[in-house]
């Protein structure tokens, strides 16, 4: 007959952590700034002293939408955060509104993936950032294994950002996701790895990038509700009297407006060419 199972002591229960639940993160997690991820980040937040890696179908597109929310904090308590390989020159006007400036900027021109990696590790090796974010295109496993044994003596967020190539490589990464655009400024996120369940919906955020709620018309925040209309009908043809048969009027020739949409879309920082073109002809 088998003994009865004993309780564990209250110190121990504490710190096992079971398969199906949501792991308790590191000591020190940043909130990402939206409360349907923080939901579902082990510790509520994106960790500290480990890697996070942010998969995506391009570069440029999401990746301060996404990671920079929880740079806000970093910063504030005056540490600086490293850039290592950005695709392009980061805007400088686009990231104050992220509470971001030239005093908080390192940006590392690192092109070469050797370049890279050797950048990344001596950033997190000697505890000289607040938060590093590295472009990595091309890396194999064991040189993110030695990022993240490394990153577990750094106590900020360590952000890599990766093709969406590389989902089905291995990782020793323990936070993976996947980010795409999605339509009216949001982005989809999935959970691809974490301390915890497997999650299988994909997170829809709205994100609009910085400053540009201020500038933008509800009509263009929500661009997926400008559907377009059926065209305007033309007027029936006429011939001209005494003409050969075929002949139109000088009326019938005037190409006819579409109407694209119920009205002229608000446009921010450029013409819009139907509207211009159906002014002209009015």
């Amino acid at each position: 007959m088998p003994s009865p199972s004993l309780p564990l002591p209250p110190a121990v229960a504490e710190a096992v952590w079971r398969g199906d639940a949501l792991g308790r993160g590191t000591d020190t997690v940043w909130p990402s700034g939206f409360d349907a991820l923080d939901a579902e980040l082990p510790g509520g937040g994106w960790p500290g002293r480990q890697l996070t890696e942010l998969l995506l179908p391009q570069f440029s597109l999401a990746e301060w939408r996404l990671a920079g929310p929880a740079l806000r904090r970093v910063v504030a308590d005056g540490a600086a955060v490293a850039l290592v390989g950005p695709p392009k020159r980061p805007h400088l006007p686009g990231l104050m509104h992220l509470g971001l400036d030239e005093r908080h900027l390192v940006w590392i021109d690192a092109r070469t993936p050797s370049e890279r990696l050797w950048c990344a590790e001596q950033l997190i090796k000697s505890n000289a950032a607040g938060a590093v974010l590295a472009w990595m295109p091309q890396a194999a496993p064991e040189q993110l294994r030695r990022l993240q044994v490394l990153a577990q003596s750094f106590e900020g967020p360590v952000f890599l950002f990766r093709p969406l190539a590389a989902r089905h490589d291995p990782s020793p990464a323990p936070l993976r996701l996947q980010a795409t655009i999605d339509v009216d400024w949001a982005l989809d996120v999935q959970i691809l790895k974490r301390k915890g369940p497997a999650h299988e919906t994909p997170l829809r955020l709205a994100s609009i990038p910085g400053g540009l709620e201020r500038v933008l018309t509800p009509r263009v925040m929500r661009p997926s509700t400008m559907r377009p209309v059926a065209p305007v009908p033309a007027a029936p043809r006429e011939a001209v009297p005494g003409a050969l048969p075929g002949a139109l009027s000088e009326s019938s020739r005037a190409p006819q407006p579409l109407a694209l949409f119920p009205e002229s879309p608000d446009v921010v920082g450029r013409a819009d060419p139907a509207a211009s073109s159906a002014s002209a002809v009015r």
